[in-house]
């Protein structure tokens, strides 16, 4: 089934006689008289066990059924912060179909004692923008996760992948809000619940506790909290549940030093896993990443929010939250795009997709062809949709800063195949069919070649996406950014060009399927100037029609379906595939690197389950 297109519906600050905050549309208040926070330590920590039951761990998760105003949060994390036995790891997990403004949390929180200042301050600062799907914050070094799911708890919840060890229940009252105490629910939340999950709710209605008993729970009821009588509390019943605690640290070998291999590496040596890179090139990637290029990391943007646009805009807030603190020239600059429509009936099919979608206008916006030429700084005479969050990147540096990080071992070497160790794992051959190495994970990020090695290992005839994988080249032409008229944002449409970046300006790209080799040429140059002049104005970049000094060549691997291929190999345990990037792979390298990180902890994953049938090894 197709994962639906949902329009969110924010909620809005509003507050009864007494100043408590309620929704209208639901009719009930977001918590008692007695305050947010006494409640969440009496029902939700308290009815949980906690935090007794997060102490020695390596990671704990809590999911919540409605995120509200954050209390619950706010007080989970304050609670973990102050025990000095706490886990290793706090996830939490949390859906909300009508997440507030930042503006109506700030207001909410303003009353918070004075200790959980830094939390609100870092959870304001993080809070993200009011877009459908899965949103994932980090806090604490990295040791405090919160994974926001935004949309209706009735689709959302069949799309979180996770592993619970405590439920806090805490929707509107089943008599205004019945779809967050359905049947239906407490199976997706069984399907969640790790062995011996706790569930805790203030909720004492009998149907209640009789759908959790038939989900699995095994069911009792406590004293309540400011004068209510009962509240429920639930164990899952033994024997069944997801295992509790990750393995801990691996040994994984990244079979590639572009993109993708690098993002990977990064992410997995970032927990704590023992990383260890093999690429013929890893010596020019990570020693000298050479001259400037450049690319654009904008996500897409279609009218039924398709697999592709979902993960693009979740790969850019991934991209967002780890490569902006590396130090210049690896951090990206974000300067925004602007999409620019090539024909009026273009113009028109964009500002109906944005009236289609309703994205808040701080992520994406129509700007007149007068707004996009001032924002630009050049002239486009048809305007387009502005992403003021789209980063500008230049590839080699990047590469070199992610594989320089957390003790990332990376060895010069082609890995001819691979075998299937005897003792667990895999054995990394060299031409000559020695052992190059072994790993317990080995993740296959080398483009166009992944196919070729895992022929050695399987049938390939069952996978015919990967049997599909195409070689594309491709070249974009760079100028000094010493040119007249250079845009102060990225600016795309048929081609792209982009702001200076190491001092020189970049225009792109060409796609040749058949070709040869890969190499830049006159033809490549005319190609790009062809494409841009279908949306510039004329003469807008008098610098293009001058010969281009340097010039970048190379191959993409591509699916026919644009979407690249991530995941576990079906039949091959420990062996991952993140391939079939073709000219996103910026959108894709983060997020790839981050759900893989996820996948082998038991954490919150950070893509819907829909979506990731889409780009699995298929």
């Amino acid at each position: 089934m197709a994962l639906p297109s949902e329009v969110l519906t924010p909620a809005r600050w509003q507050a009864d006689a007494r100043g408590i905050p309620y929704h209208p549309q639901y009719g009930d208040i977001y918590h008692g008289v007695a305050g947010a926070l006494p409640q969440a330590q009496h029902v939700f920590l308290q009815g949980n066990h906690l935090p007794g039951r997060w102490r020695g761990r390596k990671r704990f998760t809590i999911g919540e059924t409605g995120f509200g105003l954050g209390h619950n949060f706010l007080a989970s994390w304050q609670a973990w912060h102050n025990d000095p036995e706490r886990c290793e790891r706090l996830h939490y997990l949390a859906f909300e179909a009508h997440p507030f403004h930042i503006e109506d949390l700030r207001r909410a929180w303003r009353g918070l004692p004075a200790g959980m200042h830094d939390q609100v301050q870092a959870l304001a600062a993080a809070w993200p923008p009011l877009l459908p799907g899965i949103h994932q914050l980090e806090f604490a070094q990295g040791r405090v996760t919160l994974t926001l799911l935004f949309g209706s708890i009735r689709v959302m919840a069949r799309q979180a992948q996770a592993s619970v060890d405590a439920f806090f229940l805490d929707g509107f009252a089943p008599r205004t809000n019945p779809e967050m105490w359905r049947p239906e629910l407490f199976a997706q939340l069984r399907r969640l619940a790790a062995e011996e999950a706790t569930v805790a709710t203030w909720c004492a209605a009998g149907q209640v506790r009789r759908d959790l008993q038939d989900a699995g729970f095994l069911v009792s009821r406590q004293a309540g909290f400011a004068g209510k009588r009962e509240m429920t509390v639930a164990r899952l019943r033994p024997g069944l549940g997801r295992s509790a605690d990750p393995t801990g640290p691996q040994s994984i070998a990244v079979v590639g030093a572009g993109l993708a291999g690098s993002a990977i590496a990064h992410a997995l040596a970032r927990q704590g896993h023992d990383v260890r890179v093999w690429d013929a090139g890893a010596r020019r990637a990570i020693r000298d990443p050479g001259p400037p290029s450049g690319a654009a990391l904008i996500p897409a943007l279609s009218p039924d929010d398709d697999t592709r646009s979902r993960l693009s805009r979740n790969g850019l807030a991934h991209a967002h939250r780890h490569w902006m603190h590396l130090a210049p020239p690896a951090r990206p600059l974000a300067c925004g795009a602007l999409v620019c429509a090539g024909s009026p009936a273009q113009a028109r099919r964009q500002q109906a997709a944005l009236a289609r979608l309703q994205f808040p206008a701080s992520w994406v916006r129509w700007l007149t062809p007068p707004a996009a030429s001032l924002q630009a700084g050049i002239a486009l005479p048809l305007g387009g949709l502005w992403f003021p969050q789209a980063l500008r990147v230049d590839p080699p540096a990047l590469i070199h800063a992610l594989l320089q990080q957390h003790a990332i071992e990376y060895h010069e070497a082609w890995i001819a195949r691979l075998a299937m160790a005897s003792a667990g794992g895999w054995s990394l051959l060299g031409r000559a069919g020695q052992v190059l190495d072994q790993a317990d994970q080995v993740v296959l990020a080398n483009a166009i070649d992944a196919p070729r090695m895992l022929a050695g290992s399987t049938t390939m005839a069952s996978w015919p996406v990967l049997q599909n994988l195409k070689p594309l080249a491709g070249q974009i032409s760079l100028y000094p950014a010493g040119a007249s008229n250079l845009p102060n944002c990225i600016v795309a449409g048929q081609g792209y060009v982009l702001p200076p970046l190491g001092g020189w300006a970049v225009a792109g790209s060409t796609y040749r399927p058949h070709a040869a080799r890969a190499q830049a040429d006159q033809a490549g140059h005319d190609d790009i100037r062809g494409q841009l002049a279908q949306w510039l104005a004329p003469g807008a970049l008098p610098w293009l029609s001058h010969p281009a000094p340097q010039a970048w060549a190379g191959w993409r691997a591509a699916t026919r379906d644009h979407l690249p291929v991530i995941g576990a190999t079906p039949g091959l345990p420990g062996l991952w595939l993140a391939c079939g990037y073709g000219s996103r792979a910026l959108s894709w390298a983060a997020l790839a690197g981050n759900w893989m990180a996820a996948r082998l902890e038991g954490a919150p994953e950070p893509i819907e389950r829909e979506l990731l049938q889409r780009v699995r090894v298929r």
